[in-house]
């Protein structure tokens, strides 16, 4: 069932059945943000970034 705006089809009706038959089984965000197993055993040490704040000065 579509729903109207002045004439025009503006949104949609569904049943939550058919929103979760449409939508499939997709990835949440949490599990696109979380690390890949095995991650933790990569070795990894950035350098220190040479610039390190100082006090401002404000006299």
């Amino acid at each position: 069932m579509d729903i109207t705006n002045r004439e025009q089809a503006s949104h949609v009706l569904l049943t939550f059945a058919d929103f979760q038959r449409l939508c499939g089984n997709q990835t949440t965000i949490i599990e696109l943000l979380a690390q890949p197993p095995g991650v933790e055993a990569i070795d990894f040490h950035p350098p220190k970034a040479p610039d390190t704040p100082q006090p401002a000065d404000l006299e």
